[in-house]
């Protein structure tokens, strides 16, 4: 069923309109927002995780897994030709969208004043009425974008614009001898923040060594700290309890990614490394390395703040021109 839907995913990523990013016309888009409907670059899709989920979901076409829900949200708009002609339906005469090569600061005010302040939105659009059940996208639009807003009164859960340096692709491999929480084991999930963003992973019932295997993403602002790990306990009746916590510097994987650039111009080979010492949670020295054209370190935690409990984990750099 999952490989039927990313097929359905995939052809409509064929289409001529859905080939150049809806917000700059930067070719090869790999990234969408599932609940406005466009494909986009990873440079727009910056922006876009900036604005918050409640406005636009942003979501891998290749690397992340999507729900039917989601795709068929993506078919019923059609594409970024038809979101356009809505979203884009009242552009100013004179006025420029940005392109491929537009700094940040230009491609932000566009896509905020787009999607979050809806100024160039048919009017009929932006008036919170209950559309009828007609099968016109007119219609389609107007009950997602009710929704979309209806969360966004308050304005603490939207993120500031921040500028985007590259995604963090972190596999959650599996924990080890993690703490006991509940009478004889634990139900653990782990939680990855970097800023405002928190992804997480399920929950495996009953097991103090999980295994995962569990892609998550962050994307990486300019001013990046680290990346904050915690585990938890998942409780039905009561809140979850803490099994410990974990910071991984990324700063060794950047700065070794950035300074080689394109790494498939390179064979395999070791670029960088994370020492350990008494000051962070590593098990071990871990190594940057170029492995077939990608950035990958693998990480090995001894969770602090608890009795027991180490967590693996594999990093992916992916920089903002793939």
């Amino acid at each position: 069923m999952a490989f039927i839907g990313k097929r359905r995913l995939k052809d409509l990523l064929l289409q001529s309109d859905n080939r150049v990013c809806a917000d700059c016309g930067a070719s090869d888009p790999k990234w969408a927002s599932a609940n406005i409907g466009v494909f986009i670059c990873l440079k727009c899709c910056g922006v876009h995780r900036s604005l918050g989920t409640h406005i636009s979901k942003v979501l891998s076409v290749t690397l992340d897994e999507w729900s039917n829900d989601e795709i068929d949200a993506m078919m019923e708009v059609g594409g970024n030709a038809s979101a356009n002609s809505i979203y884009e339906a009242f552009i100013p005469e004179g006025y420029i969208k940005p392109g491929p090569d537009s700094g940040h600061e230009e491609r932000a005010k566009f896509i905020r004043s787009k999607y979050e302040l809806q100024d160039f939105l048919k009017p009929s659009l932006r008036i919170s009425s209950i559309p009828t059940k007609k099968n016109s996208l007119q219609a389609s639009f107007s009950r997602k974008i009710m929704d979309s807003f209806r969360s966004s009164s308050s304005s603490q859960n939207v993120e500031g614009m921040v500028e985007f340096i590259g995604m963090l692709k972190v596999k959650v491999l599996k924990g080890t001898n993690l703490a006991i929480r509940d009478m004889l084991s634990s139900d653990p999930y782990v939680i990855l923040a970097l800023g405002h963003q928190k992804v997480q992973t399920i929950v495996i019932k009953s097991n103090l060594n999980p295994v995962w295997n569990e892609e998550l993403m962050l994307s990486v602002p300019r001013d990046f700290g680290p990346v904050k790990l915690q585990v938890y306990d998942h409780d039905t009746f009561s809140a979850d309890d803490i099994m410990g916590e974990a910071e991984i510097d990324i700063q060794p994987m950047i700065t070794s990614a950035m300074a080689f650039g394109d790494a498939g111009m390179f064979g395999n080979m070791q670029i960088g490394k994370w020492l350990k010492s008494h000051d962070n949670a590593l098990v071990e020295d871990s190594t940057v390395n170029i492995v077939d054209g990608k950035v990958k370190q693998e990480v090995s935690l001894k969770l602090q703040n608890v009795e027991s409990g180490e967590i693996d984990l594999e990093l992916e750099w992916i920089p903002l021109d793939h």
